[in-house]
């Protein structure tokens, strides 16, 4: 037998798909009335929706997702929109458990996950894809202003939740956690181990975990008659949190405290004070914001406010899905804040 044969009788044997046409012979409906059925069943009646679903079930019938999404005009996508430079999205924890609580929260679903790295100055190529159809929904975290994320979306009706607020008015659905709270806390606990010159490395005011963070520590120190002249600003990564003890020291060489407003500038604070030979916490007591894994690695271990990253992304997730079924939130959803306790403070 000849190679050529050979070939021709294995594909001769081989099952093909069922087809569209033969779900509709099965059933006893038009091609048209069995493609409705399969995609959504408007305009079918329960009768022929039924002897669709029967005939797909015994066929074993795949519905071609291209055609579909023709029909429907969903992708069975949404995407997890990060407006941060690619080597912060690989690096900071905060995205790792976003990730973790999204995927969580999609996981009975049939939805796919596509992460979206909106880098700095680069907002309209994502916007131009957010809004061309590509995606069913958006969760959007580290929001900045400048990148206007939150404007653009209610402009173009794509479903959407933030983790984080929105810093432009209006009923953008978002998920976040106290971080006013969460600010006061933390440096309420400073001020009742005594401490009186109490700076903070804030976080950046163009996010709104920065502008409220610092809110709360002027709060505290306001209500305990405390100066508010040491404040220093960071963007909440390793790098800046280092730079910003520096100049907080070089301006204000005599505080004995210090709320940073995250772990990671945190741990670059504590680095540069081992550096300095300040101890912590008996020189300068530092408290940091997160609780993500960088707190308990610290040298001292790092008192912190925690921020259930996690818990925040499985709700944003399952906010999308309710939109997505037509369901939507009236009002924001707010985790309280808690403070733990190590050594550093």
């Amino acid at each position: 037998m000849s190679v050529d044969n050979a070939t021709h009788r294995s594909d001769a044997a081989r099952p093909t798909a069922p087809t569209l046409e033969q779900v509709a012979e099965r059933a006893g409906v038009s091609r048209s009335t069995a493609s409705r059925a399969i995609n959504g069943g408007l305009r079918v009646s329960p009768e022929a929706l039924a002897s669709v679903e029967a005939a797909v079930a015994e066929l074993g019938y795949t519905p071609n997702r291209a055609a579909r999404s023709l029909v429907t005009r969903r992708t069975d996508s949404i995407a997890l929109v990060v407006p941060e430079p690619d080597e912060r999205v690989l690096s900071d924890p905060f995205f790792a458990g976003t990730l973790n609580g999204l995927s969580t929260a999609l996981a009975e679903s049939d939805l796919q996950l596509v992460l979206v790295i909106a880098r700095p100055g680069d907002s309209a190529r994502t916007i131009r894809y957010l809004r061309n159809g590509h995606v069913d929904g958006a969760i959007v975290v580290s929001h900045h202003r400048d990148d206007a994320l939150d404007q653009a979306l209610r402009q173009s009706q794509l479903p959407n939740v933030f983790v984080g607020r929105p810093l432009s008015k209006g009923d953008t659905q978002y998920v976040d956690a106290d971080n006013v709270a969460g600010g006061r806390i933390a440096t309420q606990h400073l001020i009742d181990l005594g401490r009186r010159r109490i700076g903070t490395i804030a976080g950046p005011l163009d996010m709104s975990a920065g502008i409220d963070r610092l809110a709360g520590w002027r709060q505290a120190i306001r209500a305990a008659g405390l100066s508010e002249a040491a404040i220093v600003h960071g963007d909440f990564t390793i790098a800046s949190g280092a730079a910003s003890t520096h100049r907080l020291l070089e301006q204000h060489p005599d505080v004995d405290a210090i709320f940073v407003a995250s772990d990671l500038m945190a741990a670059g604070a504590l680095g540069v004070l081992a550096e300095l030979g300040r101890d912590v916490p008996g020189d300068i007591a530092v408290v940091g914001y997160d609780n993500l894994g960088v707190a308990t690695s610290t040298n001292p271990p790092l008192t912190t406010v925690i921020q259930p990253v996690v818990a925040m992304a499985r709700a944003a997730g399952a906010r999308l899905l309710d939109q997505l079924s037509g369901v939507y939130a009236e009002e924001p959803l707010i985790f309280p804040s808690e403070l733990v306790i190590r050594a550093s403070a």
